[in-house]
């Protein structure tokens, strides 16, 4: 499908990193400091960072209509980035070698540069509507896929084009609304419209099933210049990382698939790795302080191991603390509720801090979780709610996490009904759907934010 021009796209996705980066060169100049090596290492960071944070969060489009509403958005995404620097600055112990002063400019000064380029750019796409750079394009089908694309191409100016209306042989009243308002003939009347109104694209939004009414179009439009796409109508579909693919050269359309493929396999493991070794490097004392009180508080192994599900609904082997006077890992499991006698005395804090998951962090490591997903469930616990509950195994399509959507949105702890392990189950695509390096940094906050405040653990 047309998207948004290739420069504009180009330029959105490198204004907000590469703003970083010269902000930060100003910020030196400001300062009279030099740009040794380690400023080096951070401005690479920092691009990185921003570049992933701000597209994947889709935070601020220059191509918006209202500037300032999301500004506060920019402010957000630049938080989370000079959090996640001073973070790997402070496991590192290279925040030392920066001057604060820069740093502190640096900080203040970035969004406000990042402003100024969005409105810099903004006017650039006026200009290009003003001088009539745009493509004009008509929808064939009055229907649900036709309604969204119309509100993506009215809304998204850096798409260049102007949308003059549907084409349907429906009667009005079976269209939808909008189509009603902006419909401009029958199917037999295409042709003649794009050519008298020079029509630059044609998208053809019907049921996949109208194969032979499709065909006819196509042969009707093929006597004309005019660029033609046909949209599929698999919105009435339950879709997790839909997205177009080839195979062989043949073109499928992925409804239920994993987000981690290609690249952003490579990026979600790179990202487990370096993160789940510097807090295992900055947590190896306080993790030999808790092995020995589990150890000297009550009879038992220190570390607890349990048969989890894994990716792809893998069987894995997941370590705790032990919390319990026992290790239960049977058919049957219960889940432990509030006064649970089960618990020890030191089982119950590290419970209620969820110091009590540190070990996964080796887990990680190991490859068998990410540090946010889905949080894994016992065995047991998984084929019980498979045939209660639509989709649960879909959430098996990402690693398990330390962490997870439906943990920092109060669904932490017991969930000792139905409708509690449902809504658990819905957060859990709800970030498959929507997953990004940037959400997961959002978790990783919102976790350690919530670790003190949640009365839900026990």
């Amino acid at each position: 499908m047309y998207s948004e021009a290739p420069t504009l796209a180009l330029l959105r996705r490198l204004t907000n990193p590469v703003v970083a980066v010269l902000a930060l060169i100003a910020s030196l100049m400001v300062w009279g400091e030099r740009m040794d090596g380690y400023y080096l290492v951070l401005a690479i960071i920092a691009f990185f960072l921003s570049s992933h944070l701000f597209e994947d969060l889709a935070l601020l489009r220059p191509c918006g209509r209202h500037l300032w509403s999301g500004f506060g958005s920019v402010l957000f995404a630049w938080f989370l980035t000079v959090l996640a620097v001073l973070f790997l600055g402070y496991l590192t112990q290279l925040d030392f070698h920066y001057d604060e002063r820069a740093m502190l400019t640096w900080f203040v000064a970035t969004p406000v540069f990042m402003l100024v380029a969005h409105i810099g750019m903004r006017k650039y796409i006026h200009r290009l509507h003003d001088l009539g750079r745009t493509r004009r394009a008509v929808i064939v089908g009055g229907n649900e896929a036709g309604e969204r694309l119309a509100r993506r191409l009215q809304n998204n100016e850096c798409l260049l084009t102007d949308f003059l209306g549907y084409f349907d042989d429906r009667k009005p009243e079976r269209m939808f609304a909008a189509a009603r308002g902006q419909f401009l003939g029958h199917t037999s009347e295409l042709q003649d419209y794009v050519l008298k109104h020079r029509v630059d694209v044609v998208y053809i939004s019907l049921p996949i099933s109208h194969k032979d009414r499709i065909s006819a179009l196509l042969n009707v439009l093929k006597d004309s210049t005019v660029s033609v796409y046909v949209v599929p109508d698999i919105f009435t579909y339950d879709l997790i990382q839909a997205r177009i693919d080839q195979i062989g050269g043949i073109p499928v359309i992925a409804i239920l698939e994993t987000p981690f493929t290609s690249v952003n396999a490579l990026n979600k493991r790179l990202s487990d790795i370096v993160l789940a070794s510097l807090i295992l490097i900055a947590i190896s004392p306080l993790m030999l302080i808790i092995a020995l009180a589990v150890k000297l508080s009550s009879p038992g192994p220190v570390i607890f191991k349990q048969r989890r599900y894994g990716l792809n609904g893998e069987e894995i082997v997941v370590y705790k603390f032990r919390t319990m006077r026992v290790c239960e890992d049977g058919e049957q499991i219960r889940q432990a509720t509030p006064d649970d006698d089960r618990v020890t005395p030191i089982g119950r804090f590290l419970r209620k801090t969820s110091m009590d998951e540190l070990p996964q962090f080796v887990n990680v490591l190991q490859g068998r979780m990410s540090i946010v997903g889905p949080r894994p469930h016992a065995v047991a616990h998984n084929e019980l709610y498979r045939k209660l509950i639509s989709g649960y195994m879909l959430r098996h399509k990402a690693k398990p996490g330390i962490t997870g959507w439906a943990q920092v949105n109060g669904l932490r702890g017991e969930t000792e009904t139905l409708d509690k392990m449902a809504a658990r189950v819905q957060y859990d695509l709800d970030y498959l759907r929507n997953w990004s390096l940037s959400l997961d940094l959002l978790i990783i906050v919102k976790t350690i934010w919530l670790v003190f405040r949640d009365a839900r653990a026990y």
